[in-house]
């Protein structure tokens, strides 16, 4: 279990914005690799950090936590170490990359990429090149979950053949598309939350056991 290894045959998974016990049981029982909580407060999927903790210690750690976070005060970060057990942290802002390292602080950390046509991605990559991993979204309001994806043919296929196995795929994944998807970039991870959801912020079982068995049989 391990969200950044990459195997080029296996896809892994992360389920982002969970905030319930039941949704995170569901992601134990589909032996995803990563949850995600959400701190970035006008999201439907917000935590406050004394909500997230006990969710962060649920499962026992038989899951990774990712903490996503966009331009967060020096207070809300002490208040999420504090409270809850992180092991990667995500920055949805305009994080530099040096404030991305000073609050991971030796643990893993990616970068979101919000892409159209105006984004360079290899100055981006540079910028970015000691994240772990780079997080593709699509440009929506309030820094992902819209439920929307970008144009994939925007990323020349020269750069993901090259930098495939440091990219976490996001933006309007659901299970109709995610074999397309993984088929187009043969990602390290890929990165849902709106396409499991039955409604904004509420997380579907179904749909999230549908998800994991489309990225589960494209890697087949």
């Amino acid at each position: 279990m391990s969200l950044f290894r990459y195997d080029p045959k296996k896809t892994n998974i992360k389920i982002c914005g969970l905030t319930a016990e039941a949704d995170i049981q569901t992601a134990l029982e589909l032996q995803i690799d990563a949850i995600g909580l959400v701190f970035y407060s006008p999201s439907s999927r917000y935590l406050e950090p004394s909500q997230a903790g006990p969710l962060s210690r649920y499962h026992e750690g038989k899951l990774q936590n990712v903490a996503l976070v966009v331009d967060a005060k020096d207070e809300l970060i002490e208040n999420i170490k504090k409270a809850c057990l992180i092991d990667i942290w995500q920055f949805h802002g305009d994080e530099t990359p040096q404030r991305c390292q000073s609050i991971a602080q030796g643990k893993p950390w990616m970068k979101a990429a919000r892409i159209d046509e105006k984004f360079m991605i290899n100055e981006f990559c540079l910028q970015y090149r000691d994240a772990s991993a780079w997080l593709l979204d699509a440009v929506v309001d309030g820094y992902g979950g819209g439920g929307l994806t970008f144009n994939w043919d925007l990323i020349p296929k020269t750069w993901i053949k090259e930098n495939a196995h440091r990219v976490v795929l996001s933006g309007g994944l659901n299970s109709h598309n995610v074999a397309q998807a993984i088929e187009h970039f043969r990602p390290l991870a890929v990165d849902v939350s709106s396409g499991v959801e039955i409604s904004k912020g509420k997380k579907d079982p179904n749909l999230m056991k549908n998800f994991v068995m489309q990225v589960r049989q494209s890697n087949r």
